[in-house]
């Protein structure tokens, strides 16, 4: 039970992560489509996190949120990255590296905790698999 936990609590984190880069990054792009892909991934984003928060609460528990310094770093981090470059390229290669990031941290999780309850590991599973197609997606942009 307590790796199942740990495991949703990192669920969390990298679906908060991914949240807080396309709220960060969306203001920047001009491209309606683009806009509407990443409004999509948002979404999507928004309800695996609602099963994260369901299972967590099977165990008592509550989704923890992102410490301040991760939020400064990600918004620092969009705001240098675009100073120059805000294409569609630039923005795209940005959210391939932060997703390819969570993909390498949910497979991870996947091999080092392979007894977590399968609730836990459905919902880590399509993570994993949302976030590949995620790349696929954005790769249209490059």
């Amino acid at each position: 039970m307590e790796d199942s936990k740990y495991v949703l609590d990192e669920v969390n984190k990298g679906i908060k992560m991914g949240m807080d880069s396309i709220s960060n990054i969306s203001e920047k792009i001009q491209d309606s489509k683009f806009r509407d892909d990443l409004q999509f991934e948002y979404n999507k984003y928004n309800e695996i996190l609602n099963k994260v928060n369901n299972q967590l609460s099977k165990y008592g528990e509550f989704p923890q949120e992102l410490n301040p310094m991760q939020k400064a770093m990600g918004w620092m981090s969009v705001e240098f990255n675009t100073m120059d470059d805000k294409s569609n390229s630039k923005i795209s290669e940005m959210m391939i590296k932060g997703t390819n990031m969570g993909i390498i941290k949910g497979v991870k999780l996947l091999n080092n905790y392979p007894h977590i309850d399968n609730d836990t590991k459905n919902i880590l599973n399509e993570f994993v698999k949302f976030q590949e197609n995620s790349v696929e997606r954005l790769k249209k942009y490059l």
